[in-house]
């Protein structure tokens, strides 16, 4: 009987050889179930991701946006219509059609030439080319002390306060380089034109009628362009 053999045992019982029998640990299934698991979260996370990449650069998010913004857009303009019809006060900013109808047309002008140059003549024949574009002529002849021999550049267009947002753009169409200037003690309503040293010609006939043509077009407000998807 072997030594291994425990007491008392024998027969089918009996251990031979001389060498303890290799035990092997159970295997830990819980490991396993843990990585599995792992793994599939992992692989449920990178795909999710992937979706979301593919939304992205696929623009998949674009109608949903646009939607949105269409919807706020159009609440805020209900909010502002009734608002104004509440109150009274929706129409009290002048529309665009209201300001240039207040410009005036170059026959309702009266510009004043002068000239600030060593240059003899220039003064009659600017005055008869803005004749031709339609202005009424006042005074021609050679500039003031204050002016003469002492504008640099291509002129300087004076009027009264008034005319600074009416005939003094509408002038500045035909000498679009020309510097602006009102006077709040000028009385009247007359322009003075007042040639600088810089000065060659007037704007072309058909730059002048360009900038006269989108002068009198309506402009969209402020509040419009800051809010162009509205």
């Amino acid at each position: 009987m072997s030594m291994l053999t425990p007491p008392g045992m024998g027969g089918k019982y009996r251990i031979t050889g001389d060498k303890y029998p290799r035990m092997r640990p159970h295997r830990r299934r819980g490991r396993l179930v843990v990585v599995v698991v792992a793994c599939g979260t992992a692989l449920g996370v990178a795909g999710w991701g992937t979706l979301q990449l593919i939304d992205v650069f696929t623009g998949g998010g674009g109608t949903a946006s646009a939607a949105g913004s269409s919807s706020e857009c159009s609440t805020k303009a209900d909010t502002k219509t009734s608002a104004g019809a509440s109150t009274g006060t929706g129409t009290s900013k002048a529309s665009p059609a209201s300001s240039t109808a207040a410009l005036p047309q170059p026959a309702q002008i009266t510009v004043n030439v002068f000239n600030a140059t060593t240059r003899s003549g220039l003064a009659k024949t600017t005055a008869d080319e803005l004749k031709k574009r339609g202005f009424k002529i006042g005074d021609v002849g050679n500039a003031s002390k204050e002016y003469d021999k002492k504008v640099t550049g291509t002129g300087i267009l004076l009027g009264p306060a008034s005319s600074l947002n009416t005939s003094l753009p509408v002038l500045a169409t035909q000498l679009t380089a020309a510097e602006r200037r009102t006077d709040a003690a000028r009385k009247g309503a007359e322009l003075d034109l007042i040639i600088g040293n810089g000065f060659k010609a007037l704007s072309s006939q058909a730059d002048a009628t360009e900038a006269l043509t989108a002068l009198a077009a309506p402009q969209p407000s402020a509040s419009a362009d800051t809010k162009k998807g509205c």
